[in-house]
């Protein structure tokens, strides 16, 4: 009988080879091009396609990308918070689009070319130089269950070297620095293209006004100031959108041990007392600091044993048991 998986085919190198992968495992790949990085991107992901054989499915996800993932992200910037897109459109937009497809053809399964190990119950952490299991926090385990990771296992360098056998176009292609729908802008540029940006306002160093910003949405915490004070470099601490202003810090103010998270997803169930795990406050590989998680009301406080660098609101804080993923919530 003829395995079918779904596989979320970009203009990229990773889901490309995760294709080959697949069909090497004898499953029958059918791509899905999600179609919201323009025509060029649209062209390579069509020419892996042909070149590995895989049948492709174009689908249009601007209108969910927009309600579910745009207009959110927007609405975070101009309330002084610094969202992660990704780790909420991959569950609400990504995979359900992939599982809509496997639904229509009969797929048992849907694939990411993300680094992140499975054994079909529960993901774990990447080769440590591309891991990307942050991204993947707030899957459920129903989700987690329907999707097969066959790049769990290796690294970027090898996966490049494979694209390269293959005759991939996409096989030097950069990595994408930027979020899939600000293609060629900066953050600032697109908040501003859609006609929301606010304007400068007072920049606030222990209480003194030292200088203006350029507006709230070209700030994140933990980001530089491009002035110094007594010879020390200024960092932003707070970003406080209802008096249009920004807090700023020394480079040792940015650090902090306990801070709160809400909309918390729990892949094995919301924990009756605290619990040992670990924690990391933006995609990174570099800072994963134990802590001790106690669950409340509205989410869960966490406790780390080390400090971490620029703890922001809005920033996702996913939690691990060793390399297991356990869940994720928002910085609050």
């Amino acid at each position: 009988m003829v395995r079918k998986v779904v596989l979320g085919l970009s203009d990229g190198v990773d889901s490309a080879v995760a294709a080959r992968v697949l069909q090497e495992a004898g499953w029958e790949v059918h791509g899905v091009y999600l179609d919201i990085a323009g025509e060029n991107a649209r062209r390579d992901a069509e020419e892996s396609a042909r070149t590995l054989g895989v049948d492709l499915t174009v689908v249009d996800i601007h209108a969910e990308l927009e309600e579910r993932v745009c207009a959110p992200f927007a609405r975070a910037y101009l309330e002084g918070r610094t969202p992660n897109p990704c780790t909420g459109c991959n569950p609400t937009v990504k995979l359900p689009a992939l599982w809509r497809r496997a639904e229509e053809i009969g797929a048992e399964k849907i694939a990411t070319g993300h680094y992140v190990r499975t054994d079909g119950e529960n993901l774990y952490m990447g080769a440590p130089d591309n891991d990307q299991s942050y991204m993947l926090c707030r899957l459920t385990r129903e989700q987690i269950r329907r999707l097969l990771l066959p790049l769990g296992e290796y690294d970027k360098p090898r996966v490049r070297a494979m694209a390269a056998e293959m005759g991939l176009k996409v096989a030097a292609k950069p990595d994408s620095r930027e979020n899939c729908f600000i293609k060629g802008q900066t953050y600032a540029q697109w908040l501003e293209a859609r006609g929301v940006a606010p304007g400068p306002g007072p920049a606030v160093f222990r209480g003194e006004e030292i200088g203006a910003h350029e507006g709230i949405h070209r700030y994140t915490v933990g980001q530089r100031w491009p002035e110094m004070r007594d010879g020390r470099r200024l960092y932003v601490a707070q970003i406080d959108a209802a008096e249009n202003r920004i807090e700023l810090c020394l480079w040792e103010d940015l650090f902090h041990r306990e801070f709160d998270i809400v909309d918390v997803n729990w892949i094995d169930g919301r924990p009756e007392g605290p619990v040992r795990a670990a924690v990391r406050v933006r995609h990174t590989r570099w800072e994963t600091p134990e802590c001790t998680v106690v669950p409340t009301e509205t989410g869960a406080h966490i406790l780390a044993d080390e400090p971490l660098r620029a703890p922001a609101r809005g920033q996702t804080a996913a939690l691990y048991d060793g390399a297991r993923l356990i869940g994720g919530g928002t910085i609050d």
